[in-house]
C-alpha cells in the first residue's frame, strides 16, 4: 500500500491540466448532454458510443463498434522507408467512425440504431470523415522501429520517443498523435502543432533547425488566399510544417501537401502576401521557368539529372532548409541550400556546394535540355562542357577565367573574379527577387541583351554587357589597345552587336582550341559568314592581337589583322 505522503507527492507532478480534462466537455461526447452539434436524440450514456462493459467487440478495449471490414487506399510514397499496409488496431477503431461507412449510433450493447439529432447517421462529410481513401492522411499502422529510423535517416529512433506521444506494440497509430478522451490542443492532440512541436516528436528533418520556414515570423496580409486555412496560427514559425503539409485530407497525396500542384504549395504564401518577395508575379512574365506547364512530374526522390523535362520550386529550393543567408561565387546561396545538383565532373551532388551545380541538372547532360538560341560555329548546348576549366575560353562561373587582360572590367571586379549564373539569368527590374524566375528578357536575362545584327549600340541595348564591362573603355574610339579598338569599330561603327562574335558561356574544349576561341569566339553564323574556301575564323596571335578570316556584313577578312 502506497502511503498518504508518497500519493500526495504523485499528485503534485500529475499536471493541472488533467484534472479539468473530461471527455464530457470533448465533442466525443455523443450523447444527447454532448456539446458539440453532432449528438444523440435521447441516449444519456457517454462512453457507450466506443465501450461497453460486457459481451465488447474481441478487436479492442471493451469495443462498442464493429470492425468496418474493408479494404482502405492507404497511404503510399516514393520517399517513405515504412512498409504501410491496411489500418489495424487502434487506428481501425478510429475509422469505425472516421470512415464515413458505419452509422455512428450503430453499437454492439444496443439492439437498433442510436438516433442523432437533424437526420444526422453517418460521419457528416468534412475533415473528420477520412473515408476509406486514406492516402491522403498521415500512414499509420506500421512498424516504427529503430530500423525504420536508421534507413529513413530523419526519424527520431523510437527509443527516444517521449510521453505523450506512444506506440501501440510498436506501430504508429492514430493515437500516437491522438488522444481520444481529452482535446487540449484542437483535434485531440496529444502536443501542440503549434511551432510544429507535434511533428518535431518524431520528424528531425536536416537543415530545419537553421531554416526561414522555422523562423520567419512573417505573418499573412489577408490578401489572396489564407495560406494556413487548416490551422490556428498565424505566423511562418508557427505553423511550421504545416506552411505545405497538411496531415488529414492533403491535396496532394505523396508527402501530404496542401495543393496537388506543387507551386501552389509555395505561392500561396511567396505571391507577397506572406513573404516579401513576390514570386508569383515573376513567373508570370514571358520569359520564365514556367513551373505552371508541369504537374506531378517532378517527385523527391528523382535523379539528381533530370531525365524527363519540368521545372518545379522543388528543383531549385529545398523547402526545409531555404534560410536567408549571403555568400559569394560561386558557392551556393541561402535559398538553394540543401538541393541537389550535377558538379562540373557530370557526377551527382547531394547536396550542392556550388550554384552552378543546380542549373546543371537540366542545362548540361539532361537528354531534353533547352537549345541554344544563336545558331554558332560550334553548336554546343551543354553548359558543363562550356563552363569546363578546361575549356579554351568561359564565362568565370566555375572558376576564374583564362583571360589575364581584361581593361574593360569594373571594380571590384579582376580576372581572378568569379559569378553566377543568376548574375545574368534572373528577374529583370529593381529590386525583383534573385534568380531566373521570371524577365521580360529572352533566356531570363536580368538586363536587356540584343543578339540582333545592326543593333545601334546604346548602353540599353548591352546593358547586360555593361553591368560588368565598362561601357566607356569598351566603345572608347582613341583606345591604345586591341579590345578597345575593334570593339568601337565592330559594336559602333558597324552595328554588330556583341552576340555576332562572343558565345557568352563558354566553347567546349572538345570542339574550341586556344587559337581559335580565346576570347569567348564563336561566331553567330546568321550574321557572319565564311570568306573564300569556306574559311570561317579567328586566330589569337598573343595578347590584344589577332586575325580574322571570314564574311561580315558584305566586308570580307582574308585575314583582318588586329594588334
Amino acid at each position: 500500500m502506497i502511503p498518504l505522503k508518497i500519493k500526495l507527492t504523485l499528485l503534485l507532478l500529475v499536471p493541472a491540466w488533467l484534472f479539468s480534462q473530461s471527455i464530457v466537455t470533448t465533442v466525443h461526447n455523443l450523447s444527447v448532454s454532448g456539446p458539440g452539434t453532432i449528438k444523440a436524440v435521447s441516449e444519456s450514456e457517454i462512453c457507450i458510443f466506443c465501450h461497453t462493459p460486457h459481451n465488447s467487440s474481441p478487436s479492442g478495449p471493451l469495443w462498442n463498434r464493429s470492425d468496418p471490414g474493408l479494404n482502405f487506399t492507404f497511404y503510399n510514397s516514393t520517399t517513405t522507408e515504412a512498409t504501410i499496409g491496411q489500418p489495424d488496431g487502434a487506428s481501425l477503431l478510429c475509422l469505425s467512425c472516421h470512415d464515413g461507412t458505419i452509422a455512428l449510433g450503430s453499437v454492439l450493447s444496443r439492439p437498433a440504431i442510436i438516433d442523432f439529432t437533424a437526420g444526422i447517421t453517418m460521419m457528416p462529410v468534412g475533415n473528420t470523415n477520412l473515408t476509406t481513401d486514406i492516402s491522403d492522411d498521415h500512414p499509420v499502422s506500421f512498424i516504427y522501429n529503430s530500423a525504420l529510423a536508421a534507413a529513413d535517416g530523419e526519424l527520431v529512433d523510437p527509443v527516444n520517443l517521449q510521453w505523450p506521444v506512444v506506440l501501440q506494440n510498436g506501430k504508429m497509430q492514430c493515437t500516437a498523435c491522438h488522444d481520444p478522451h481529452t482535446n487540449i490542443y484542437t483535434d485531440f492532440l496529444v502536443v501542440t502543432t503549434q511551432y510544429s512541436n507535434l511533428c518535431n516528436e518524431c520528424h528531425v528533418k536536416d537543415y530545419w533547425l537553421s531554416s526561414s520556414h522555422r523562423n520567419s515570423n512573417a505573418g499573412w496580409n489577408g490578401s489572396g488566399n489564407d495560406p494556413w486555412f487548416h490551422t490556428p496560427f498565424s505566423t511562418v514559425s508557427e505553423n511550421a510544417c504545416e506552411n505545405c503539409h497538411n496531415p488529414h485530407n492533403a491535396g496532394r497525396n505523396q508527402r501530404l501537401l496542401n495543393y496537388l500542384a506543387e507551386e501552389n504549395n509555395c505561392l500561396d504564401c511567396h505571391n507577397g502576401n506572406v513573404a516579401s518577395e513576390d514570386i508569383k508575379v515573376q513567373l508570370n512574365k514571358p520569359y520564365n521557368h514556367n513551373v505552371y506547364n508541369y504537374n506531378l512530374t517532378h517527385d523527391a526522390s528523382e535523379s539528381a539529372l533530370v531525365l524527363t523535362k519540368h521545372v518545379e520550386c522543388e528543383d531549385c529550393h529545398n523547402p526545409h532548409a531555404a534560410r536567408n543567408l549571403s555568400a559569394s561565387a560561386p558557392d551556393v546561396q541561402g535559398f538553394n541550400v540543401g538541393t541537389i545538383g550535377i558538379n562540373l565532373s557530370g557526377g551527382a551532388v547531394d547536396p550542392v556546394q556550388y550554384e552552378y551545380e543546380i542549373c546543371f541538372r537540366c542545362h548540361a547532360d539532361s537528354p531534353d535540355k533547352p537549345a541554344s538560341p544563336t545558331t554558332r560555329q560550334i553548336e554546343q548546348n551543354n553548359v558543363r562542357f562550356e563552363f569546363d576549366l578546361s575549356s579554351p575560353s568561359f564565362h568565370p562561373v566555375a572558376g576564374p577565367g583564362t583571360n589575364p587582360d581584361v581593361p574593360s572590367l569594373i571594380a571590384p571586379l579582376t580576372e581572378s573574379s568569379m559569378i553566377y549564373c543568376t548574375d545574368c539569368h534572373a528577374s529583370d527590374g529593381t529590386g525583383s527577387p534573385a534568380g531566373p524566375h521570371g524577365s521580360v528578357y529572352p533566356q531570363i536575362l536580368k538586363f536587356n541583351y540584343s543578339t540582333a545584327d545592326y543593333t545601334v549600340e546604346s548602353y540599353q541595348a548591352y546593358e547586360l554587357c555593361y553591368q560588368c564591362h565598362d561601357r566607356s573603355v569598351i566603345i572608347n574610339p582613341n583606345g591604345n589597345e586591341f579590345q578597345q579598338d575593334v570593339h568601337y569599330t565592330h559594336i559602333v561603327e558597324e552595328d554588330a552587336p556583341c552576340n555576332a562574335c562572343h558565345d557568352p558561356h563558354g566553347i567546349s574544349s572538345s570542339q574550341g582550341n586556344s587559337t581559335n576561341n580565346t576570347h569567348l569566339i564563336n561566331f553567330d553564323i546568321s550574321i557572319v559568314r565564311p570568306i573564300q574556301q569556306n574559311k570561317l575564323r579567328f586566330e589569337d596571335q598573343g595578347s590584344f592581337a589577332g586575325r580574322c578570316y571570314l564574311r561580315c556584313h558584305g566586308k570580307g577578312h582574308n585575314p583582318k589583322s588586329y594588334n
